[in-house]
């Protein structure tokens, strides 16, 4: 996919660009009303059309306009310097994605008319009703009155009078069963199937509502030439932000388990609607965290399940991909590599190496876009959604005991275990006591368990996530209708919805930080060892790290060549819900530890000297952690709004049709 246009320029820019040319006042040739607004010439039946060149107004759905507007407005140059065209080109910040690019496509329908067969167009009132209806919590929510230009009642005409719809270009990819309900806004969760085109359609519409929070991209492609889409959602989107956590999700490894697939869907949906509505919880966990959601792994092996149909699938057709393998049996299998080593005594399990023999191998290019992905992104936390059964799995996936079916835990048993009750305790349908449901022999156990005690198998991906990166990794069941009737879905959602927000939280247990040498230098690829747990993660280009761990006491250690290691007691409080902060400084080997470490001051010796803690653990809050909705709220004691400050810049004409007071 081509790299995404660059973001646009912060909005006092956009506005002060404009400054000279408002400076002038905004073109109203026909005067204006008492609040400042324009007064348009009434509809003409002839007109001169010509090209509008405006660029806010450049990806509307016709080629021509006429001058005067329905404004009023003479020429180019007076819509461009009107304060009408300045807000249009700056709303989209102001309501912070909401509702874009719909209400600029409609307000450039008014400040530059659709012109063809020698008459102007004007838009059609129900789409401008529609949207108020749609949008007006938006303005509400900045203390914005409706912009007075896009009053339904007075620029716009019914489709008998011959109107347009501004935004018949957005519904124009859109298949006819897709074509949202009237008066519904784009933002609408459609409980539905969705063929790869229409997955890659809502994917890309939704990045592009939530373009300031979302973005897709390609991770690679399946082998009868898919794009492996993934759309994410973070405070930056495209770029990894220091000490912000990384979640993928990952849907339909198996191509007739679609469950997973739609509620992946749905949830990007839901995230971008959320927090355009302003929800505190969404708008914390996107401002602090980076999630990653690949809704079809095996979209290949979807067509094959969805060619015979919902309810009528077997149990198997679609299951592999193109070239007839399992992909969650097609990655390295590491596990028996970290039993051998455990055997010999000489392990601490840290991104074991993939042998080269595993390539000589047939290797599906849906495994080895994952791979690379895990190797591009420091993923702290994963979840495979499934279907077959209802409840959650988790690693060893490859039983110790070759020859049975046996308990085999990972060194971070405990973690697991937290982190298989997030998603299964507030999941419904797993906490239902009847064991004649489906997943009920699972009930005794909680809905969780050990997925080496379960059956076992190799070269799946939850090991392989464990063993090769930093990434814990969770294996959900979704159901035993792998392929359910669409009327099943939005049950199914309403199952997931809490479990997959409260597990993506989950990536904010244990303790992060940087590890820095002596000149504040990050160093990456230090290791960080927890005392009792034989496994170690590493950190990131940056120096950051995360661990997730249990509530509790632990011994934390942090080592890299040619430096002397760190160690640090930490304790995590049992409903502590953020990751406390543990930065450690690294002295080159010979240097001693300098007084100015964090944690108490050292005595005794230089050996077992570093016990100290690492301070208080409360809620620290980073940069850009504080929800979007903060700085919303309406004002008061009739104070102007937070974003008039922005408009004060121009000289005449101020925007007072946007006061509400």
């Amino acid at each position: 996919m081509p790299p995404p246009p660059p973001p646009p320029p912060p909005l006092p820019l956009l506005l002060l660009a404009s400054l000279a040319a408002v400076a002038a006042g905004p073109g109203c040739p026909l005067g204006r009303g008492r609040a400042g607004e324009c007064h348009g010439p009434s509809a003409t039946d002839s007109a001169t059309c010509v090209d509008p060149q405006l660029r806010t107004c450049s990806d509307v759905a016709y080629n021509h306009t006429a001058f005067p507007t329905l404004l009023g407005l003479r020429s180019r140059e007076a819509v461009e310097s009107s304060s009408e065209y300045i807000l249009l080109s700056v709303l989209h910040h102001l309501l912070e994605g909401q509702c874009n690019p719909d209400l600029r496509l409609l307000g450039c329908a008014v400040l530059a008319p659709r012109c063809g067969g020698g008459r102007v167009h004007r838009p059609c009132r129900h789409v401008c009703e529609d949207l108020r209806e749609a949008c007006q919590p938006a303005f509400d929510a900045i203390d914005m009155a409706w912009p007075y230009f896009l009053d339904c009642g007075s620029y716009f005409a019914s489709v008998e009078e011959g109107c347009h719809d501004p935004l018949e270009k957005l519904r124009g990819g859109l298949d006819a069963e897709e074509a949202l309900p009237s008066g519904l806004p784009p933002t609408f969760i459609h409980f539905t199937h969705h063929s790869y085109a229409q997955m890659v359609r809502v994917l890309r519409r939704t990045a592009a509502r939530c373009a300031h929070i979302a973005k897709t991209y390609s991770i690679g492609r399946s082998f009868d030439g898919k794009e492996l889409l993934v759309i994410e959602f973070s405070a930056r989107p495209g770029q990894h932000e220091l000490m912000e956590p990384e979640v993928k999700l990952i849907g339909n490894i198996h191509g007739n388990e679609v469950a997973g697939r739609e509620m992946l869907i749905y949830l990007a949906q839901y995230l971008c609607s959320e927090y355009l509505l302003g929800s505190p919880r969404i708008q914390r966990l996107l401002n602090t965290t980076r999630i990653h959601l690949l809704p079809s792994m095996n979209p290949d092996g979807y067509e094959v399940a969805a060619a015979e149909g919902a309810g009528y699938n077997g149990w198997t057709s679609g299951r592999q991909n193109a070239q007839n393998l399992d992909l969650n049996r097609n990655f390295p299998d590491l596990t028996s590599e970290f039993y051998r080593l455990e055997a010999s005594g000489s392990i601490r399990s840290s991104r074991i190496p993939i042998p080269q023999h595993y390539w000589w191998g047939k290797v599906a290019p849906e495994t080895k876009a994952i791979i690379k992905w895990m190797r591009t992104t420091p993923f702290v936390l994963s979840a495979s959604l499934h279907g077959g059964d209802l409840v959650v799995s988790y690693p060893f996936d490859l039983s110790k005991h070759s020859q049975e079916e046996k308990f085999s835990p990972t060194p971070d048993e405990k973690m697991f275990k937290l982190l298989a009750r997030a998603y299964a305790d507030v999941h419904p349908m797993m906490m239902d006591r009847s064991e004649n449901r489906c997943g009920g022999n699972f009930l005794k156990r909680g809905s969780i368990i050990n997925g080496a005690d379960w059956y076992s198998f190799t070269g799946g991906m939850s090991d392989f996530n464990y063993l090769h990166s930093n990434c814990f990794e969770i294996t959900v069941e979704l159901g035993c209708v792998k392929f359910p009737p669409e009327e099943a879905l939005y049950t199914i959602w309403q199952h997931n919805k809490e479990p997959l927000l409260n597990f993506v939280e989950m990536v904010h247990r244990g303790i992060k930080g940087v590890v820095m040498d002596k000149f504040g230098k990050p160093v990456k690829n230090a290791r960080i060892l927890v005392k009792g747990i034989r496994h170690d993660i590493t950190t990131a280009p940056d120096g950051d790290y995360w661990r997730l761990l249990p509530p509790g006491s632990h011994i934390v250690i942090a080592q890299a060549p040619g430096y002397s290691k760190v160690i640090k007691k930490v304790t995590i409080p049992a409903r502590m819900k953020r990751a406390g902060r543990v930065d450690f400084i690294l002295q080159p080997l010979g240097t001693g530890p300098k007084k100015f470490l964090l944690g108490p001051r050292r005595s005794g010796s230089a050996v077992r000297d570093p016990l100290g803690g690492a301070g208080p653990y409360g809620e620290p809050r980073e940069p850009g952690q504080e929800p979007l909705g903060a700085r919303r709220q309406p004002s008061a004691g009739g104070s102007k709004p937070w974003w008039w400050s922005y408009f004060t810049s121009i000289s005449q004409h101020k925007p007072r049709w946007l006061l509400k007071y």
